[in-house]
């Protein structure tokens, strides 16, 4: 499925995870975990910030001066109504670039819909707009090898996708980040998230 499409299907769930009926404590805890990691509390970004707008609200009271991006239209358009001072993108992340350096990076629920085959420069692209010691929160499926599979989500098809942990793990370490923690938080579903730290080249 790509990326426009997936867009498209939450465009049709945005009111859900903006309602009351929407679990608003998900991601919380791990988020708090994160933030532990980091030293400097300066520019956050939540990719596929969604229309909740709970982690915004969290990074917020930290005192980041925080921006949120998503590729549907209706969980931006309910997620600027909550938090109209913050700065929002409407893109893709597939095709994205960003402009400036983040001390934190959430992408929470969000880059395991990425296409497959695209999860690789997107991962990168993500470790590459940390700052030194900067911080990278994602979650994904906790598999061991790489799968996709599109499932019904309240009537709306939505694709998943996941590299596998022992790629992920190389592809941390080949783009000069460490993973500071990695959890099953929702067993026995396998979701898993991930904790990266971007650290200085060691010196001989």
């Amino acid at each position: 499925m790509k990326p426009h499409q997936t867009a498209a299907n939450y465009d049709k769930l945005a009111s859900h995870w903006a309602g009351r009926e929407f679990n608003s404590t998900s991601g919380i805890a791990a988020h708090e975990r994160t933030l532990q990691f980091l030293t400097n509390f300066g520019v956050a970004i939540d990719i596929g910030c969604g229309s909740s707008g709970r982690f915004i609200e969290l990074l917020l009271g930290r005192g980041f001066e925080t921006e949120g991006l998503d590729f549907s239209f209706e969980m931006l358009a309910l997620a600027k109504r909550k938090h109209p001072q913050v700065r929002f993108y409407h893109a893709d992340i597939c095709t994205w670039e960003f402009q400036k350096a983040y001390d934190f990076i959430s992408a929470w629920d969000s880059i395991w819909h990425v296409p497959l085959e695209d999860q690789p420069a997107v991962l990168r692209k993500l470790c590459e707009a940390l700052n030194p010691d900067g911080v990278l929160l994602f979650s994904t499926g906790g598999l061991d090898v790489p799968d996709e599979v599109t499932n019904p989500c309240l009537g709306q098809p939505l694709y998943h996708a996941a590299l596998g942990i022992p790629r992920l793990l190389r592809l941390i370490d080949q783009l000069g980040c460490v993973c500071r923690h990695l959890e099953f938080d929702q067993l026995p579903e396998i979701h898993l998230y991930l904790i990266v730290q971007k650290v200085e080249p060691a010196t001989a």
